[in-house]
């Protein structure tokens, strides 16, 4: 017997000016994806220019006798109740091979009092050795803002072209990392579907430049919002090949929530803080840990606000792999962070953070006569086949929070994410 389970949370929103000028993706302007089996496709036309911004779903359906419920998640990912900010995952192990599975942590959420919340002080050489300083691949450089939109544009001139023709040798030109790995996997998803590629244009972005004492940054934001479809923000960074987009968030709600303001000088820069910041509710680091410890657990986090990539993904996760023990089947999920966890200080004493990190949902059978089919990209990527004994998808995420300062009692918001199907496999 054979029923579809849904996906994991997947919300695909390509980077922003990914396509041709007249051509478009698709946004989702609906209930959260954890919510609804199928997403509505929106267009806005704006100054002439059609905006569009896609939105995927992916469904699994647990094979048996019964239907299954049409159960959609955006990408999501938060931190165990009752444990400390103290990371509850370890840092990214060099030796580890780029994608696949990671075993969680063995302590993650149990060695706590799970009635106490604590903010432990944690060593910044032992919580990041490189805290402080940029990454290997980044390169320091002299940026204004007007630079910086000048950096933008060109990027978002040349994705286009790149978009067009699925062009994967080109978009080494224009991004790096995950975010590149992410590009190059839609575009196959998309080879594979026999369709182009999504894309859109934004309107004129926010720009905001970092620098250090030296008057040099190797990074810079740029965030888009148009009404009623989404708000966007792109992550850039200065690496030895030139400027490369590093990081892509989108928040597709009606309205989208507000973004913290960003503190900016008497001359009109931002400050960036370092992983270990202190005077926030945790230190940036930390947050992410706990918030990809939370999705992994399926344990919602109280020091996380509720939305779509905190309680409502723990929420979907949870219902999946009940219906998925109904069939037989059983149900792991892994996540680890993934790059440099970037952030700026905001008005307010807290910060905005991008980071990103790699997920692997993993089902497997556990009695005979019952099939799992995958849907959505990974769907297609495995062409519709019914799985009998494992199947699992690897996803790229990339997130964007807000800290709020350690005095102000309120929780992390998490504003926006993307995600897209890196590999997916079954037996």
């Amino acid at each position: 017997m054979s029923r579809n389970a849904p996906d994991p949370p997947d919300k695909v929103v390509w980077p922003s000016e990914r396509i041709a000028p007249f051509t478009g993706r698709d946004i989702d302007g609906s209930a959260e994806p954890e919510q609804l089996p199928v997403f509505a496709w929106r267009k806005a036309a704006m100054s002439g220019i059609v905006l569009t911004v896609v939105s995927g779903v992916a469904i699994w359906a647990a094979a048996s006798g019964t239907s299954g419920p049409a159960t959609t998640l955006t990408r999501a990912t938060p931190a165990p109740a009752g444990t400390s900010w103290e990371a509850v995952l370890p840092p990214p192990d060099p030796a580890l091979p780029s994608s696949g599975a990671v075993p969680p942590s063995p302590d993650a959420a149990a060695s706590e009092d799970s009635s106490v919340v604590t903010f432990p002080t944690v060593d910044a050489s032992q919580e990041n050795p490189s805290s402080g300083n940029p990454p290997a691949e980044s390169r320091p450089v002299r940026l204004t803002v007007r630079d910086a939109r000048r950096v933008h544009d060109r990027y978002a001139r040349d994705l286009s072209l790149a978009q067009q023709d699925m062009d994967d040798r080109a978009m080494g030109r224009l991004e790096r990392g995950l975010a590149l790995e992410m590009s190059r996997a839609a575009f196959e998803t998309a080879r594979v579907q026999g369709t182009g590629a999504a894309a859109g244009l934004w309107p004129r972005p926010e720009i905001w430049v970092p620098r250090d004492t030296a008057g040099t940054t190797d990074w810079f934001v740029a965030v888009a919002h148009e009404p009623q479809v989404a708000r966007v923000s792109k992550l850039m960074t200065s690496t030895p090949g030139g400027w490369r987009l590093t990081a892509f968030t989108a928040d597709t709600r009606v309205p989208a929530a507000p973004l913290p303001e960003i503190a900016i000088d008497a001359d009109g820069y931002a400050t960036s803080l370092p992983e270990d910041a202190p005077g926030l509710l945790a230190t940036p680091r930390q947050v992410v840990h706990a918030h990809l410890a939370s999705l992994e657990s399926t344990t919602p986090d109280p020091r996380f606000a509720d939305g779509p990539w905190t309680d409502e993904a723990v929420t979907f996760w949870r219902q999946e792999r009940s219906q998925l023990e109904k069939s037989g089947w059983e149900l792991s999920l892994f996540y680890r962070p993934e790059g440099p966890v970037r952030s700026l200080m905001t008005s307010d004493g807290g910060a905005l953070v991008w980071y990103g990190a790699r997920s692997t949902d993993l089902r497997e059978a556990r009695r005979a006569g019952a099939t799992v089919t995958l849907n959505g990209p990974a769907g297609i990527r495995t062409g519709g086949t019914a799985f009998a004994r494992s199947a699992s998808v690897t996803y790229g995420r990339m997130y964007v929070a807000h800290i709020p300062p350690a005095s102000s009692g309120e929780r992390v918001r998490v504003l926006g994410e993307w995600s897209e199907v890196l590999e997916s496999h079954g037996t």
